[in-house]
C-alpha cells in the first residue's frame, strides 16, 4: 500500500540526497535539464543531437581524451622549461 504522494519539494529533496551519494546520477540530472533547457529555448537540431551522443560512454571519453591532448603542450613548447 502507497503513502501519500510527495510534494515537489519533498521529490526534489530525494533526488539530491541520492545524487550526493552517487555522482552518476547528478550527471544524469544534469543532461537532463540540459537537454530540457535547450528544447525548451529551440536549440538547433545538431546540438540536440550532440547531447544525444555525449550520453554514450564512449563518445564521452573519447572527447574526454581529445580535450585532455589538446591541453598537454607539446615538448619544447612556451611551459617547457630550457634545457641545463
Amino acid at each position: 500500500m502507497r503513502g501519500p504522494a510527495l510534494t515537489p519539494d519533498e521529490y526534489v529533496d530525494a533526488m539530491v540526497e541520492v545524487a550526493e551519494r552517487d555522482a552518476s546520477i547528478g550527471r544524469v540530472l544534469r543532461e537532463i535539464l540540459v537537454a530540457a533547457h535547450l528544447r525548451v529555448h529551440s536549440a538547433a537540431g545538431d546540438v540536440l543531437d550532440c547531447i544525444d551522443m555525449l550520453k554514450r560512454d564512449a563518445i564521452a571519453q573519447r572527447l574526454t581524451e581529445r580535450l585532455a591532448a589538446a591541453r598537454t603542450p607539446a615538448s619544447g613548447g612556451p611551459t617547457t622549461p630550457p634545457p641545463v
